[in-house]
């Protein structure tokens, strides 16, 4: 097999994985730069360090509003169970009946 073939199956493969697997999700939390919205105040926060430390969904909101954030508890905890899934950046686990977050190792 020459070279010019073993590139060309190369990119088939590359191409077909994309359409199976697609992009990845790590990748969705990683790529938006942008800080709107609700997903984009936690990822200010998580960019800035906030979740070195356990994090009550209350702290959570009010560093949000002290950034010029203001979402319902509602809104905050849908998006931090989303940042807090299997690749996500964050970490959920409960203390005292109530869930804290800190940043995944």
């Amino acid at each position: 097999m020459d070279e010019r073939t073993a590139k060309e199956i190369l990119s088939r493969l590359q191409r077909i994985e994309k359409a199976v697997f697609g992009e990845g999700r790590e990748k969705r939390f990683n790529q938006k730069q942008d800080f709107s919205g609700p997903s984009g105040g936690i990822r200010l926060l998580v960019s800035r360090g906030f979740f070195k430390v356990k994090r009550y969904l209350r702290d959570v909101r009010n560093a949000l509003t002290k950034e010029g954030y203001h979402y319902g508890a509602q809104q905050v905890h849908n998006t931090l169970n989303r940042f807090s899934g299997r690749v996500g950046p964050l970490v959920a686990s409960k203390e005292g009946g109530k869930k804290v977050y800190v940043n995944r190792k």
